[in-house]
This record gives structure tokens, C-alpha cells and sequence, in this order.
């Protein structure tokens, strides 16, 4: 499973997320594999992950966005940063203080012209 797909704008990664629901432990298993992998060995730093389509994560996401967010904290000229991020998922960010670590936008245009 693909679960979500990359787009490359100047400095920026755009990861546009493509299930409603991010909460299989397996494919979230893959998943981490693989955007942990874009940090670590392809060097993408400015990660911006839209989260248009989604309306549930799981616990395990939350801590890979953590994971993303460590990985990155260690690397000059990086950010982690959301976008498109729907009221229900907006209530979780609040509710694990997450929105407080993240910077969160309305959509990826916005999120690029502030970082």
C-alpha cells in the first residue's frame, strides 16, 4: 500500500496523505519506514504533510509524527509542518498538545510561504 504520495516544491516536500483513516498498525509500520527514509537517508528537510483526505490517526501516527519531528529538531534548516487538517484531527492536535510543537496551515501554499 502506497499510503500516501510526495511532490517536490523548491525546498519543500509536500506528503499528501491518501486514506481517510491512518490507523492500520501495519501499513503505519510501512509507512514510517518510508518517511523516516526521506529524512534519514534522502535528506528532506522542509516536510510539509497534508492531511486533506484523512479523518482518523491513531496513537502509533501521532508517534511517528513525533519521531519525524525528532529526526528533524537535529537537522539545521528543517521543519516539520501541517496542513489541511480537519476539525476533528484539529481536536486531537489540541487535545496532545501537538498544535503547540507543529506549526499547522490551512493548506500547503500557505505552509510553504511561511516556511
Amino acid at each position: 500500500m502506497e499510503g500516501f504520495t510526495t511532490q517536490q516544491i523548491g525546498q519543500h516536500t509536500i506528503i499528501e496523505f491518501q486514506s481517510a483513516s491512518l490507523m492500520d498498525p501495519q501499513t503505519l509500520d510501512e509507512m514510517s519506514a518510508r518517511l523516516y527514509r526521506l529524512i534519514d537517508l534522502e535528506d528532506h528537510r522542509m516536510i510539509v504533510l497534508d492531511f486533506s483526505k484523512v479523518e482518523y490517526i491513531s496513537s502509533q501516527f501521532i508517534g511517528i509524527l513525533m519521531m519525524m519531528q525528532k529526526k528533524l529538531a537535529k537537522l539545521p534548516k528543517s521543519k516539520l509542518v501541517l496542513c489541511s487538517v480537519g476539525s476533528r484531527l484539529s481536536g486531537l492536535l489540541r487535545i496532545t498538545k501537538l498544535d503547540k510543537i507543529l506549526p499547522v496551515h490551512s493548506t500547503h501554499e500557505e505552509a510553504i510561504r511561511e516556511h
